[in-house]
């Protein structure tokens, strides 16, 4: 299972704390044991389901959004690190694992499509993530950001870390809200 998460997450190897990287490492496997998704799901299953027809994959998503807040996170500290601490590591396992409780979320129906899960309807991901994470032993300061990313987040206090990976999420996800934004594959 450590070479599955490998292969979805070669940025895990970017967590310099090897301690953090093998909790992070931890909790996808916890998540992929309990969640009926197998790892090959996550490469064609869409990232959202607030996207009709999303074209755009959970790990296309996913690790797009680690991208984004790593590059970010750098370009802060470069110009405001003397008085904005920034964390890289927490920023890049936070962004790893923000998602981390969709596959409790989700599921795949009977008609092959995605789906939220009875558990999605009764907790959204930042619940279930939180709470996989804590089971393996993940700190608080990136448990933070799982709980935060989301729109749940806007009722708590985000840490630096934590604004960063919000912020990387919604650059990723909010231009597939204007349908005009979306260019589909045309054959050819």
């Amino acid at each position: 299972m450590r070479e599955t998460i490998k292969r979805l997450w070669p940025e895990i190897d970017w967590i310099e704390d090897l301690q953090l990287r093998e909790q992070v490492t931890d909790t996808w496997i916890k998540a992929l044991e309990r969640s009926s998704l197998q790892a090959e799901d996550l490469n064609r299953i869409p990232f959202t389901l607030l996207v009709p027809n999303c074209p755009i994959t959970f790990m296309e998503h996913k690790r797009c959004v680690v991208h984004i807040a790593r590059d970010s996170a750098r370009a802060m500290h470069s110009f405001m690190g003397r008085a904005l601490p920034i964390d890289l590591d927490t920023v890049i396992a936070g962004a790893i694992l923000a998602d981390v409780g969709k596959l409790l979320e989700y599921e795949i129906g009977p008609d092959g499509k995605s789906r939220q899960s009875e558990r999605g309807e009764a907790l959204r991901h930042p619940f279930t993530g939180v709470a996989l994470a804590l089971e393996c032993g993940v700190p608080d300061a990136v448990c933070h950001i799982i709980a935060a990313h989301a729109a749940e987040g806007d009722l708590v206090k985000r840490t630096t870390e934590a604004f960063i990976v919000h912020h990387a999420d919604f650059m990723a996800f909010l231009p597939f809200k204007n349908p005009k934004n979306i260019k589909l594959k045309t054959s050819g």
